[in-house]
């Protein structure tokens, strides 16, 4: 068996998210980023991405299960603290609830399959 024909390494989903953010025009600040908030709280972010003026947090979640509502929450607490404009989370797949709290908060929600169909 060839190189060729060998399977490629399966990338990492934040590997996936630095690809697809680049190939739509962001700009990546920073990776595995802590910032503290207005509340004194440090805040974790996994990407500070930027396209035109606004810096956007990123949160990862790598995990086979469904994303709920109240870690929807928690990254729109954290980017309101340390004042990032719509936030941006990527799974594998959001709940209803997560959805419709996105919907109205100005969250943006992506999918593994939706980056990774970038490639």
């Amino acid at each position: 068996m060839s190189a060729e024909d060998q399977p490629k390494p399966r990338s990492s989903l934040i590997d996936l998210a630095i690809e697809y953010f680049k190939k739509e025009g962001y700009k990546i600040n920073s990776e595995n980023v802590k910032l503290e908030g207005h509340s004194g709280i440090i805040r974790h972010f996994d990407l500070i991405v930027q396209k035109g003026r606004y810096e956007q947090g990123v949160w990862i979640r790598d995990w086979n299960r469904t994303i709920g509502v109240n870690i929807i929450i928690n990254l729109d607490t954290a980017s309101e603290d340390v004042e990032l404009s719509t936030p941006i989370m990527i799974g594998e797949k959001f709940s209803d609830h997560a959805k419709s709290y996105s919907n109205r908060r100005k969250i943006n929600l992506l999918t593994k399959q939706k980056i990774g169909r970038f490639r």
